[in-house]
C-alpha cells in the first residue's frame, strides 16, 4: 500500500456556454504542492453527471471542434428523454459516456507526463450548472 495520497478538490467556475476548461496548469500546481518528486499516478475525477475529461489539445481548434462533434453526436434537440432544464439538456447526461468523468495520468518525478500537446480538460455542455468541482488526487 502507498504511503502518500492527496487530494484536493477544485471550484471551476464554466459559465453559462458549453467548454472545454484547460486544467493542466490546476493539475502541475498541484503536484509540486504534494507529490514531493515522487512518481505515482494523478486521478482527475469530475462527480457530475453532465461533465467529464478529455486529454486534449487546445489553443489551435481542437476544443472547438471537440465541443462541434459533440454537437453532431449529442444534438442539443427534443429527442432526449432526460427533459428537465434547458432545451437538449438530456444529451449533457449522456456526455460522460463519451467523455468520462474522470482520467489516470502517469506522474514521473513529480511531473505529470503528458504529449507534447495534450491538455488536461474538463467538458461541460450543460449550460445550467455554472459551478463544477474536480477533484485531483495523487497517489504515489
Amino acid at each position: 500500500m502507498s504511503d502518500v495520497f492527496n487530494t484536493r478538490v477544485l471550484r471551476i467556475a464554466t459559465g453559462t456556454s458549453e467548454t472545454v476548461f484547460d486544467l493542466t496548469r490546476e493539475c502541475e500546481t498541484f503536484l509540486r504542492e504534494v507529490s514531493a518528486g515522487r512518481d505515482g499516478l494523478l486521478n482527475v475525477f469530475v462527480p457530475h453527471a453532465t461533465a467529464g475529461v478529455a486529454i486534449i489539445e487546445t489553443g489551435a481548434g481542437s476544443d472547438d471542434d471537440l465541443l462541434a462533434a459533440l454537437h453532431t453526436l449529442l444534438p442539443a434537440d427534443d429527442r432526449w428523454q432526460h427533459r428537465h432544464g434547458s432545451p437538449g439538456h438530456g444529451r449533457d447526461h449522456v456526455l460522460p459516456a463519451l467523455v468520462p468523468p474522470h482520467a489516470t495520468l502517469p506522474v514521473i518525478g513529480g511531473r505529470l507526463e503528458l504529449g507534447t500537446w495534450q491538455s488536461v480538460c474538463l467538458v461541460d455542455t450543460n449550460r445550467d450548472n455554472a459551478q463544477r468541482q474536480v477533484r485531483l488526487s495523487f497517489l504515489a
